[in-house]
């Protein structure tokens, strides 16, 4: 059974849509008076003051799997060839600008990077679906972005673990291990890493390099690159795995040119920082989403930024449109994003006529029956059949 609830614009109420058949006996009467066991597909309406969704759990691959928060929503018309990119020298030089005349210090940055992170994270992946994260840190900024996220993932819900086989000794990363330790939130060395990732991970976090790092991977980062890129042949099997986030720059990629040899990782998502580099232009996963809300205008005008404005009070916005859902796939895997008002027809019989015209295009078999119940703001029932 799925559920949608939202609230109408016209009639301030919340429909909850309930089904597990489009099939409905034909038997049945319009009567007002119609038993709720009835009706196997109803439009239930109830008055309510707020909207909420109802996420429902995946049981397919995790790239078809799409949520649309309001964050979504504002963002979703916003085409990622229309966003600025950096290249690698402006990128560096809009950091230094940053923590130089504008006064940033990198602990600032991090901590606000690696929270846009781990807020992309939570706007995708609910930690009651993928719960067990793997931080997979390198050496530099981009290995420091993934251990404030691990720690912010941990304050949502999720429950993190950290591989960061390369550490410094600089005070800053001490400092972000031991907020971590102080979490009981558990290192593995490299070595005690599971040969399968998707027995013991939902997430995995790619916060090796970022868009400083020039040459070819070393160990052991080389061969971890190697295991996340071997994740994707589970996708042939239809197996599960774990989802891949890339911070900033997916391991592996060339900062501008992207995933030359085809040998980078493939990410189910890319969070970009400050602006999307070069290389996001490649991306073709799911989800690509922005951090990293600190650029001043001097910035955004000495760069002729274009960036999509960030909704409320969120840490992230996501970049291009949230992937579509197989709606010929719902009777069988249960499988919605969240509902939106603004995707909403404001009369549900018309909404209800875009759901059975929608569902004939995706070739559903026999959609032919629903029932519609309303509750108005006195309480009374009111029935449709079709």
């Amino acid at each position: 059974m799925w559920s949608v609830i939202r609230k109408s614009r016209r009639m301030s109420m919340t429909c909850s849509l309930l089904a597990q058949s489009l099939t409905l006996a034909y038997h049945y009467n319009s009567s007002p008076a119609i038993k709720s066991t009835c009706n196997p597909f109803s439009l239930l309406v109830s008055n309510q003051s707020s909207s909420s969704s109802v996420f429902l759990r995946p049981v397919s691959a995790p790239a078809i799997r799409a949520f649309c928060s309001k964050s979504d929503a504002m963002s979703s018309a916003q085409n990622s060839d229309s966003v600025s990119h950096l290249t690698q020298r402006e990128a560096a030089e809009i950091d230094e600008t940053l923590m130089g005349p504008l006064g940033f210090s990198v602990d600032q940055l991090m901590e606000l990077a690696g929270l846009s992170v781990a807020t992309s994270i939570a706007e995708v992946y609910k930690p009651s679906e993928y719960d067990r994260v793997l931080a997979i840190c390198g050496p530099g900024n981009n290995g420091g972005d993934g251990l404030v996220a691990a720690r912010h993932l941990y304050h949502f819900g999720y429950k993190p673990f950290v591989c960061y086989p390369k550490r410094t000794q600089k005070p800053l990363y001490t400092g972000l291990v031991t907020q971590l330790e102080s979490l009981s939130i558990p290192f593995l060395s490299v070595e005690d890493l599971p040969l399968d990732f998707s027995k013991d991970f939902d997430i995995i976090v790619d916060a090796m390099f970022g868009f400083s790092f020039h040459g070819t991977p070393r160990p052991p980062f080389d061969d971890l690159i190697k295991r996340l890129l071997c994740l994707h042949g589970y996708d042939q099997t239809h197996q599960k795995r774990p989802v891949i986030v890339s911070v900033d720059i997916p391991s592996g990629w060339h900062v501008e040119e992207g995933d030359i040899g085809d040998e980078g990782i493939k990410p189910d998502m890319l969070v970009s920082l400050t602006a999307p580099k070069l290389c996001a232009k490649k991306f073709s996963g799911p989800h690509h989403f922005l951090g990293g809300r600190f650029v001043p205008p001097v910035i955004a005008d000495k760069y002729k930024l274009r960036l999509p404005p960030y909704p409320g009070t969120s840490m992230c916005v996501r970049i291009g449109k949230a992937p579509s859902v197989d709606i010929s796939a719902l009777r069988e895997n249960y499988i919605s994003p969240e509902f939106l008002e603004e995707q909403v027809e404001s009369d549900p019989i018309n909404q209800f006529r875009k759901w059975f015209d929608d569902a004939i295009a995706a070739g559903l078999r026999e959609p032919n029956a629903m029932a519609l119940s309303t509750v108005g703001k006195d309480g009374k029932p009111y029935f449709l059949f079709f």
